[in-house]
């Protein structure tokens, strides 16, 4: 045997396991998925933020072991019973199969270096992270938490906005939270917004752009259209990254963009600056 043909032999051997290999949508590399992992997802390449689900938001944030979940049980009813190609009801249950939660929210109590806060973590996963009732409730109560305790609240959006499927119940959740929202900031509790990509729709234009601080990943897409419907709309061609967190931060929407390492240190320097007459617990 020639040794091209051994050379041959060995590869076809070695077996690579699949799903070992993710492409980044950023720079449109090939990378080892072990490496993207251990870098919190983000690409080592081009620095592309990959979507991570809420349970790895949660370990990013908060301290080890500190965060306690609330609301879990509440789900989102079918007050419509609505049907498209799937009822939605059935929608519910697949959607919390495959993630593992009852909807695309969670919230609960915290620290972040010792400090308490109140918070709220979207999950795109789930129905695209869209507001429903359900989601619009738990912001609510997470608010009123952080009244009632006087500690911050944190959001973190991601979302492609109301839940269309619960109609004006959906939509009402904007106005609800938004009122929640303007409680914490009549007895000055801070409220540091965190966005994801993506962040569109009614999340955009109601408590994800209220915040007292708005922070925003590198590269995420945030508005309230898709930038082909303003286009459409306009008639017009739109400016180059039109909607990324840095264009946005450019014009003066948002205060920030933080790579996702250096998160939870930046988040914990703004509670100390915008809660100095409260406790530091």
């Amino acid at each position: 045997m020639t040794w091209f043909k051994k050379e041959k032999e060995s590869l076809k051997k070695v077996k690579i396991p699949e799903g070992s290999w993710v492409k980044c949508d950023g720079c449109k590399e090939i990378i080892y998925r072990r490496e993207m992992e251990r870098n919190l997802k983000v690409c080592p390449k081009c620095n592309y933020h990959f979507r991570i689900d809420a349970r790895e938001r949660i370990r990013l944030l908060f301290d080890q072991g500190s965060f306690i979940e609330y609301d879990e049980a509440i789900t989102s009813g079918d007050p419509l019973d609505f049907r498209d190609s799937v009822p939605y009801a059935d929608r519910l249950k697949t959607n919390a199969a495959k993630t593992g939660m009852l909807e695309a929210a969670v919230s609960g109590t915290a620290t972040v270096e010792g400090t308490s806060v109140s918070a709220v973590i979207m999950d795109f996963s789930f129905m695209g992270g869209s507001m429903g009732s359900a989601v619009g409730e738990k912001i609510m109560r997470a608010a009123e938490r952080a009244l009632e305790q006087k500690i911050a609240l944190i959001t973190v959006s991601s979302s492609g906005g109301a839940r269309m499927q619960e109609g004006l119940f959906s939509l009402m959740q904007m106005a609800r939270v938004s009122a929640a929202i303007g409680r914490l900031k009549q007895e000055a509790i801070p409220y540091i917004s965190i966005l994801a990509d993506p962040t569109f729709g009614g999340v955009t234009a109601s408590f994800a752009m209220l915040g007292d601080v708005i922070i925003a990943e590198p590269r995420s897409l945030i508005g309230f259209a898709g930038p082909r419907v303003i286009e459409q709309t306009i008639k017009q061609q739109l400016p180059d990254n039109f909607q990324r967190a840095e264009f946005l931060l450019e014009h003066g929407l948002i205060d920030m963009v933080v790579h996702r390492k250096e998160i939870k240190p930046v988040i914990k320097k703004i509670l100390l600056h915008l809660a100095p007459a409260h406790e530091v617990r």
